[in-house]
């Protein structure tokens, strides 16, 4: 696949996803995940080694799709002005051991945090965390920003998880997709129930849910929730015509 950034058209998929990574930025404020200029969405290039990140340390209401970095899956800026997000290391290995991922988004959301601050896995104690995450959302190993340290702790611990999200310890939350929307969809819900459970628990003790129900509700939520593509329509039959009543001719003469 090409390491060079497609040249810019009306039609440019590059350029629509430029747009889409700025616009799910937005996306991260309206739901209260991230506060002053912390926090990013990336999105991999489709047919290309390449990403698309937000700008380091520009304000969210700044955002635009022309001051969005792409990256190649070195982390190395291709295209853009500024300097790219300060997690850009962690998405480019994330990226580079993860083929299936399309998008990755980090938070420092409220109550995941907390979470993550005390190293603790939020357990899968409500149906919503069965549907989305499949089991308890696992918490990734402590590492420092500036190199790919976190991308490997990412990795190592959402590998074979059926998990989208990591609570990475007294840092924050990660969350892989098929494409950014899914991974901002995985944040929003990981801050949904980490709040959740947090209250569950001054009341008293969660309740777990059994495994063979979490396999079922994950099951019926990833492929049958939502809208289904509709059935192909059959064939309409063909009105008879004398031809096809009339006795086959079998060769035989009067």
């Amino acid at each position: 696949m090409s390491s060079s950034p497609p040249p810019a058209s009306a039609g440019d998929p590059l350029a629509r996803l430029r747009r889409e990574v700025s616009d799910l930025h937005q996306e991260l404020v309206r739901y209260q995940l991230v506060v002053w200029t912390a926090g990013n969405v990336s999105a991999r290039v489709p047919g290309s080694d390449l990403f698309v990140i937000k700008p380091s340390g520009v304000d969210y209401d700044a955002l635009t799709p022309d001051n969005m970095i792409v990256c190649d899956l070195q982390g190395r800026v291709v295209e853009g002005a500024l300097s790219p997000s300060s997690d850009t290391a962690a998405h480019a290995y994330v990226y580079r051991h993860m083929p299936e991922v399309g998008g990755v988004v980090h938070t420092h959301s409220t109550y995941a945090c907390a979470w993550a601050a005390r190293g603790e896995a939020v357990p899968c104690v409500l149906t919503a965390m069965a549907d989305e995450f499949g089991g308890e959302i696992p918490v990734g190993p402590f590492a420092l920003i500036g190199d790919d340290s976190i991308g490997q702790g990412i990795v190592e611990t959402l590998r074979g998880h059926r998990s989208p999200a990591v609570l990475m310890q007294n840092h924050g939350v990660f969350t892989i997709g098929k494409n950014a929307r899914a991974a901002v969809k995985a944040a929003v819900m990981c801050e949904d129930v980490a709040r959740t459970v947090h209250i569950s628990r001054q009341l008293g003790a969660p309740l777990p849910i059994p495994g063979a129900d979490v396999d079922r509700l994950y099951d019926r939520y990833q492929n049958v929730y939502g809208q289904q593509p509709a059935a192909p329509a059959e064939p309409t039959a063909r009105p008879a015509t004398p031809e096809d009543t009339r006795p086959a001719d079998r060769g035989v003469t009067a």
